[in-house]
């Protein structure tokens, strides 16, 4: 396991993603306790709060930071941690940032599907070899819906929130590989190192989490 960085026991480093869940995260952080608020407009990447420091991360490196031991804890989408692969502590459903990631192809298609294109190589691999078929998969980034609608790939694995881009490109989902919100994960050896101050925290994490939405 990889030691910690030299740190006080009562330090904590979060990992968090930039964009979209950056502020719900600091906004649930900080209604557990922890003294945040949201960073101003800059090109910092490490924010120093009172004996918390937050590192500003692309969605695909928290896992790497949490599992290495450079964050103790971190808050990250369940589609970007299952992609990952990476041996994290994962106790808590944070329920906001909801989407699914799901099998997707253009309405009424039929034939075989024999290639696949996705930003999710991994869980597209995983969920095609669970359905027995030997489809090549195609790594792609941005619009990987483009991929389905000039014939790049006969079908595409993808994120869906509302659902309306593919209604407005004559896509379709045949079926959902799981379902996607915000998780809490934490460094297995933080859980240990600092516990008084993590424990704490998930708990009252799971307090508000359980509490009724709005609306």
């Amino acid at each position: 396991m990889t030691p910690l960085p030299d740190r006080a026991p009562d330090h904590l480093t979060l990992a968090l993603p930039k964009g979209r869940i950056l502020d719900d995260a600091i906004d649930l952080l900080s209604r557990a306790g922890l003294p945040l608020t949201v960073p101003e407009k800059s090109r910092a990447l490490r924010h120093e709060f009172p004996g918390v420091t937050v590192l500003e991360l692309r969605n695909q490196d928290v896992p790497v930071y949490v599992d290495l031991g450079v964050a103790d804890a971190g808050i990250v989408g369940k589609d970007v941690l299952v992609e990952s692969g990476r041996a994290v502590y994962e106790p808590l459903d944070l329920r906001f940032a909801p989407c699914r990631l799901s099998l997707i192809r253009e309405v009424g298609a039929v034939g075989a599907i024999n290639r696949v294109g996705t930003k999710y190589p991994r869980a597209a691999r995983a969920y095609l070899n669970a359905q027995g078929v030997p489809a090549e998969i195609v790594k792609l980034n941005g619009n990987i819906e483009l991929a389905a609608l000039t014939g790049l790939a006969d079908a595409v694995i993808d994120l869906v929130q509302t659902g309306g881009t593919l209604r407005a490109n004559n896509l379709e989902e045949l079926d959902v590989l799981f379902h996607s919100s915000a998780r809490l994960i934490v460094n297995r050896a933080a859980l240990k190192l600092r516990r008084d101050r993590l424990h704490p925290l998930i708990t009252r994490l799971r307090g508000l989490v359980a509490e009724p939405q709005p609306g």
